[in-house]
């Protein structure tokens, strides 16, 4: 038997199937692991990865910038903030953004530019241009 498993972000469904286990982190908890058969579960989410193993062994990675997990009989349903594929992460994107939110933060304490720093950083972490 295996996980059903949706994540979804505000712009569209990445990934909906079934998966033998999911690991995410979360505020409270840090890195949880969820197989078949946990318990009932609800965590908000860090800005952090997502992966998913399925049964056949294959892994799929996403960038999850905040949001909530929800597991109950059997099923993971990821809601998030902001998401994306690792593969797909823009690093040029992410670098002006991490230059963007130091220049700002050099000149102010400004939570804005921090929460874009730490996201770059999430987002350059993963996709190994860090």
């Amino acid at each position: 038997m295996a996980l059903h498993v949706e994540l979804v972000s505000p712009e569209r469904i990445l990934y909906t199937g079934d998966a033998d286990m999911v690991i995410c982190r979360t505020l409270e908890e840090g890195e949880v692991a969820f197989m078949t058969g946990h318990a009932p579960f609800l965590g908000a989410l860090d800005m952090a990865r997502v992966k998913v193993e399925t049964s056949n062994g294959a892994e799929e990675a996403f960038a999850v910038l905040g949001g909530f997990v929800e597991v109950r009989d059997d099923r993971v349903v990821i809601l998030s903030d902001e998401a994306e594929l690792v593969a797909e992460i823009d690093v040029e994107r992410a670098r002006r953004d991490k230059e963007e939110a130091e220049r700002r933060l050099a000149t102010a304490d400004d939570m804005e530019a921090e929460a874009l720093l730490r996201r770059a950083h999430v987002r350059l972490e993963l996709a190994g241009s860090v």
